[in-house]
């Protein structure tokens, strides 16, 4: 019988492996956990939390206009950059902290450095060899700049959380979440933002109520777009004090931006460059782990979860995928992850969420058996506080039971609200259901228990 170090060897310690080691370990397996970087991976450290931290201080410039209108005198104040830079700085270590924490409460040995393949039973971390029955790949993903001239002297969302100074004048390549959430952000915060995209309009892939009314709500927020942009023509300059974005736009017309800082957020990859699969024979496809219904790749003993297998790259997902592997493997429990009716959240400025099938979705899957109810207005707080923030809701049927297909919402506490009402299209709920909920008023969900 052939002897190894570990039971289970996890490459990655984001949110997946660290989900799916201390899952393990409850089980009796010796489990190791090897991370080159800080323990807690994109989420933590350079994601979804300092991402929504920002977020939360975007907001408060907006708090003097607002509370004069419920008779507060609220002096307009100034960012600190530095001191927020730095508060979100101490949070991601304090969480780095926790999760060794965690890793030591569970036995699950860390180690630190990043860890490649040496064969299909034995990973190399610096200048040590470990030997596992099993391998866990969960190293996530990665920015990806687009290969366009002068991109280097761009900056990826990586960057964002450790700017040096803020930028007064700030440019965001792509109309994707990211993207879209930096740009509101920024905004927010104080900056001149200018977001450059290829389609007409942000969201690639969401209904298409939530990309227009999102963007509309950018826009009145002061948040200039170039639309249609060839993208083949964008080129980026470095000057002494700035920098030149040169592009055509859908016109076909020259156009040139001076700006402080360039975002590029045109998409993320696998991050599988350092691993030396080939030592292993693991099999790639289109650029992410291939993987099957288990998370197992082609080689029997060796796995995968989370963003470097690119199917739903979402927190809670390579969370679920974790345990799942862990449950099936040494829990002797096989359960598998759905990847279908996830919500999902868009931290923009105004917030997005959603859950099930967009409309378009819906209709080119049912036809005509599709129906839509929908509402759009201003929101209570808003009624005092001013301003043109309006909330769009969206119910998506089908058929004569009225099957709850999907939901979709744009406004103040979108993903709040969404989060509770997926249970509605995870549990197969029809409309009637919601009509018979009692609602709770005034909110803006009772607007989900009320339409007509």
């Amino acid at each position: 019988m052939t002897s190894f170090d570990y039971d289970l060897f996890v490459i990655g310690a984001g949110s997946g492996g660290l989900a799916a080691s201390k899952r393990a370990a409850t089980f009796g397996a010796k489990v190791a956990i090897a991370e080159g970087d800080l323990v807690g991976g994109t989420c933590v450290i350079r994601g979804c939390v300092p991402k929504k931290l920002m977020v939360y201080a975007s907001h408060f410039s907006h708090f003097p206009q607002e509370a004069a209108g419920y008779g507060w005198e609220i002096p307009a104040g100034k960012l600190d950059w530095s001191k927020l830079r730095d508060a979100i700085q101490t949070e991601v270590l304090r969480l780095n902290k926790l999760h060794i924490s965690f890793l030591e409460k569970s036995n699950v040995e860390l180690i630190s450095g990043f860890a490649k393949f040496v064969d299909a039973h034995t990973v190399a971390v610096g200048d040590r060899q470990f030997t596992a029955e099993r391998i866990l790949i969960a190293v996530g993903g990665e920015a990806a700049k687009p290969n366009l001239a002068g991109m280097e002297y761009a900056i990826t969302s990586k960057e964002m959380f450790l700017l040096p100074q803020f930028p007064q004048r700030f440019a965001v390549i792509g109309g994707g979440y990211i993207g879209t959430e930096f740009a509101g952000i920024m905004r927010g915060l104080g900056a001149e933002v200018t977001q450059i995209i290829r389609d007409h309009s942000i969201l690639k892939g969401f209904d298409n109520d939530v990309r227009t009314n999102v963007q509309e709500g950018m826009v009145s927020h002061g948040i200039n777009f170039h639309i249609g942009v060839d993208s083949e023509s964008l080129t980026i300059a470095k000057h002494e004090n700035d920098l030149t974005i040169s592009f055509n736009d859908g016109d076909g017309n020259a156009q040139q931006i001076n700006v402080d800082t360039v975002l590029a957020a045109t998409g993320r990859k696998p991050n599988l460059a350092p691993l030396s699969l080939e030592q292993a024979g693991i099999e790639v496809v289109n650029g992410a782990i291939a993987v099957k219904e288990d998370s197992c790749t082609n080689q029997p003993h060796i796995y995968a979860i989370g963003d470097c297998t690119n199917r739903v790259n979402l927190t809670p997902v390579a969370i679920a995928e974790g345990r799942a592997f862990a449950d099936t493997v040494y829990g002797h429990t096989p359960r598998f992850i759905s990847h279908t009716n996830i919500p999902s959240a868009v931290f923009s400025q105004p917030e997005a969420a959603t859950v099930g099938l967009s409309e378009e979705k819906a209709r080119d899957l049912y036809g005509d058996r599709v129906k839509v109810y929908k509402t759009k207005f201003r929101p209570m707080f808003y009624s005092l506080a001013g301003g043109e923030a309006k909330t769009m809701m969206k119910l998506i049927v089908v058929g004569e039971e009225e099957r709850v297909l999907g939901l979709q919402m744009v406004g103040k506490d979108a993903a709040e609200i969404i989060q509770g009402m997926s249970l509605v299209v995870t549990m197969g709920g029809c409309k009637k259901d919601l009509d018979n909920t009692m609602a709770m008023h005034p909110t803006a969900a009772e607007e989900f228990m009320t339409m007509r």
